[in-house]
Order: structure tokens, then sequence, then C-alpha cells
């Protein structure tokens, strides 16, 4: 067993027996093993890699031994064994301080937010819970018209976020902002929000794979039904929205939940090729329109 294709298939069939949980940037064993693999050889993981006959060195197979074991063992996520994930065709750092970046939201970025937006000259986004940043850097990357102010509570999801600031070189155009959500900010017009905020209720949390539950808390869990974050930014976007601004949020499976409580708003949930739901878009009027729903919800939760 010398030649990276047999050590892919191996390290693929010890992952199945092991039967780990993957969802952290691959949905399987083999695309697993292969990301795996490609990192022991220091190849890159968009794809272009193709010499699967290429002998492994003794180091490298020591190293792939090593990561296949803690894998296995510890039940943590590849990404934080490797230190780097990719999202939106881009490679970050990632740690345990910070989620692993698998949202939907990469499409849009993607497409510029078309049809909804026009991002021109000037534009100014606000990523709110942003994490390891990646989301806002993606915009930043794939819409260099725009500005982009990125906001999170945690001073180590932001210390990452910095790091992959340098990375892809887009100081110029990524301010980081640390807040309690809206707290920190000054009333400002923004073109876009956009977040991926902690949606998972507390209950469903420890139900979680392991894998899941090896990332803070702190990114996933908000109150007993996922939605106290959510809620809050639906109040407090108005204030920081242009008029003709769009809200979207990442609410996952969460979402039945918010229409059930919130069943006159006209949320738009957004369908994407690549799969994935949970995702909504609010116009500013809308938000406007909806605000006193939204503040009768947050006022019986104050009084529970």
């Amino acid at each position: 067993m010398q030649t990276a294709e047999n050590w892919l298939e191996f390290c693929a069939a010890e992952m199945d027996r092991a039967g780990l949980f993957f969802g952290h940037g691959t949905d399987n064993a083999h695309d697993e093993a292969a990301w795996m693999l490609l990192h022991v050889l220091g190849k890159p993981t968009d794809g272009s890699f193709q010499q699967w006959d290429v002998a492994l060195t003794e180091d490298q197979q020591e190293a792939l031994r090593t990561l296949l074991a803690r894998r296995i063992n510890e039940r943590c996520p590849l990404a934080y064994l490797t230190g780097e994930a990719r999202f939106c065709g881009l490679d970050f750092d990632v740690s345990p301080q910070v989620l692993i970046p698998r949202s939907p939201l990469a499409e849009l970025i993607v497409e510029k937010f078309s049809p909804w937006l026009d991002l021109h000259e000037g534009a100014r986004v606000l990523d709110m819970c942003t994490g390891g940043g990646c989301i806002a850097i993606a915009i930043a990357v794939y819409i260099p018209e725009c500005t982009v102010d990125a906001v999170d509570i945690s001073a180590e999801a932001l210390s990452i976020a910095a790091q992959n600031i340098e990375r892809h070189a887009v100081n110029d155009r990524v301010r980081l902002i640390r807040s309690d959500l809206f707290s920190a900010l000054d009333k400002a017009a923004y073109d876009l929000i956009v977040s991926n905020p902690p949606y998972v209720s507390a209950d469903v949390f420890e139900k979680l794979p392991a894998e899941y539950r090896a990332e803070p808390s702190l990114g996933l869990v908000s109150g007993e039904d996922g939605l106290d974050i959510v809620l809050k930014i639906l109040d407090a976007a108005p204030g920081y929205l242009k008029q003709r601004g769009i809200l979207v949020v990442e609410v996952g499976e969460s979402a039945e939940t918010l229409q059930e409580i919130l069943p006159r708003v006209p949320f738009f949930w957004l369908d994407f090729d690549a799969g994935g739901d949970g995702i909504f878009m609010l116009e500013y009027d809308q938000l406007i329109a909806c605000r006193e729903d939204v503040r009768a919800i947050l006022e019986q939760r104050k009084n529970v």
C-alpha cells in the first residue's frame, strides 16, 4: 500500500468502519479521505490534483496514519485537525474557537446577491456574527466594489478572522468590530446585512453528533428554540439598512419554528442549486412592517 490511491481507499474504509459523521466540508468518507491525503501531500483541495499514483514517503505515511487516528479517536472535524477549511472556493484558517464554514450562502456570494441587489461601487455590507470571517471575506473577494463590516462578540473568533483577512489581502475592505450584535455599532446605512447566527436549540445541540459538539456552542446555540438571536437581528436590522436594503439570514432547521411564531412575516425562502435551505430574505419595508410582531414575541420571552 504505497500510492495515494491505495491510501485514499484505506482511509475511507477505516472512517466508514468507525462510523464517523461527515458534515464539515464533505458528506462522505471518500471525499474526506481525499481531503486528508491532500493535506498530508501539501496539495490544493480545489480538485486540480490528479497524480493519485504517486507514492507516499515514509514521513507522509506516518503523518497520514496520525491524522486518521485522531479523526477516528477524537471524533473531531478534520478542519480543526488540519487548521484549514474551504468555503466559496477559498481557503481559510479555522480553529476550535470558530465554526467551520459550510453555509449555502456561498452560492449567493458567488452570484453577487443577484438579482436581489446591485452591490455597486461604494456599497456597504454588514456580516453579523462573522466568526472566522469567511462570509465577510468571501464577499470582499467576489464583490470588490463593496466594503464589509464584520461583527462578532467573540475576541477569539475575531482573532482568527484577522488572520484570514491578512491571508486574502482584504484589509482595506473588511473591518472587524467586536460587538454584542448591534450594540457597538453606530447607526449606519448598509445595502446588505447578512448573517449566519447561532440558531440551534440547547436540546438539539446535546443530541448532535460529536463532530458538531466539537464546535463552539457560542456559535451554534441560541435559547430554548434556537431563535433568541435571530429575533434580535430582525428587530434591530431596519435601523442599520438603507431603505432599499435587504436582510439575509440563515436559520437552518429553525425555519419552521420561526414561521410558526411569526406567521404574518413574509419570509422569502431562498432556493440553492447546490443544495441547502433555511435562509430567508426580507426587504427594509417588510422589516419595518413586521417590527411590532417581532417586538411582541421578544416581550413575551422576557416575561417567561
